[in-house]
């Protein structure tokens, strides 16, 4: 499907520098630029490019001063990252979706099964599960006992969903995720540990997204909470009774323990850990690896390291630890100069 710059500029309410007629079929990297291909630029780094850029159409800012011409045409909007987004969003639903029911599919007669759904081969429905309208459910996913999504679901392949757990609309969780496995809990005893039933579940309530192979375990009692809108990358771990609030993103690799309460809007860097029973802030940002041990009340912090604190003091202090070895050879050579003029007097 191919669409104009003038028909791209009015969906996104931008302005067309160049020729309005020219149009695109597809998207393309703006250093890998080809005819008929529509890239964007947002990354300051990446200026340079557009002056070479064999792509038709080009998204930039408002803002971009040219220091010379292009032969591409520019929609200018007010945010190109912003705008591309919108663009990919609109080309994925334009792609036709699959519905029907695979006959090697396995669905219970207790299921109830929403309106223009697609259930893949060997996907695994149980007793009682509800799910929604238009729901996408992939080859050799497993939805539990009890289960209920609403509509518009993704789950891909391989996907676990353990019984009971809760599931709003718009909801996509990628392969080898697994959502409601039991929660760490285990009581120590003469004889070892004794594990320690979890016996509730897990709510994931509207447009959530959850990457490959993350966990999000169940609650004791309870439940375990991914409010609305959050993002989630792959291989992270959420551990029971755990609330991450609205809009809040996670990198890879992060991990929260359990009880910890995560606030609104928050970001969270790669690799990030959090400790178990403490609470983050609306708007926190946690840059990678930081290790997060106590409640973090201001909301808009700013931190790194591990043991984590104030971003602007971590940055000032690993400037001066990189001179450390120096700043010591410094020190000895003052010490043996004061050792001199204390054995002159």
């Amino acid at each position: 499907m191919e669409f104009t710059a003038k028909q791209i500029a009015d969906f996104l309410q931008g302005r067309v520098d160049g020729d309005e007629n020219v149009s695109i079929n597809t998207f393309a990297k703006i250093e890998e630029g080809k005819p008929g291909a529509i890239s964007f630029l947002s990354n300051p780094k990446y200026t340079h490019y557009i002056y070479q850029t064999k792509s038709s159409i080009v998204l930039v800012d408002e803002s971009l001063e040219l220091e010379k011409p292009v032969s591409a045409t520019l929609i200018r909007v007010k945010n190109a990252y912003e705008s591309v987004a919108r663009l990919l969003q609109l080309y994925e639903s334009m792609k036709p979706k699959k519905t029907g029911i695979d006959p090697l599919a396995f669905i219970s007669p207790k299921a109830k099964i929403g309106e223009n759904c697609y259930i893949g081969a060997f996907a695994y429905i149980g007793d009682g599960v509800e799910i929604g309208d238009g729901c996408q459910i992939y080859p050799h996913a497993t939805i539990y006992d009890g289960v209920k999504l609403g509509n518009s679901c993704i789950i891909y392949p391989n996907v676990s969903i353990y019984h009971d757990c809760r599931l709003g609309n718009n909801v996509t969780i990628h392969s080898g995720s697994v959502i409601g496995a039991d929660g760490f809990g285990f009581a120590p005893s003469a004889d070892g540990y004794d594990k320690i039933p979890q016996i509730g579940i897990v709510t994931i309530e509207d447009n959530v997204e959850i990457g490959a192979n993350t966990c999000i375990d169940r609650s004791t009692m309870g439940s375990t909470y991914i409010r609305k809108g959050v993002k989630l990358d792959n291989l992270i771990q959420v551990a029971h009774n755990v609330e991450v609030d609205e809009n809040t993103v996670m990198a890879a690799q992060a991990g929260i323990a359990g009880s910890t309460k995560v606030g609104k809007w928050c970001m969270f860097g790669g690799q990030v850990g959090l400790a178990g029973h403490i609470n983050i802030a609306d708007h926190t940002n946690i840059a990678a690896q930081s290790g997060i041990t106590n409640s973090i009340k201001k909301s808009g912090t700013s931190i790194m390291g591990s043991p984590a604190w104030d971003a602007k003091g971590y940055m000032k202090s690993a400037a001066v630890f990189r001179r450390l070895a120096d700043m010591y050879q410094q020190l000895n050579t003052l010490q043996r100069q004061v050792d001199a003029l204390t054995k002159t007097e």
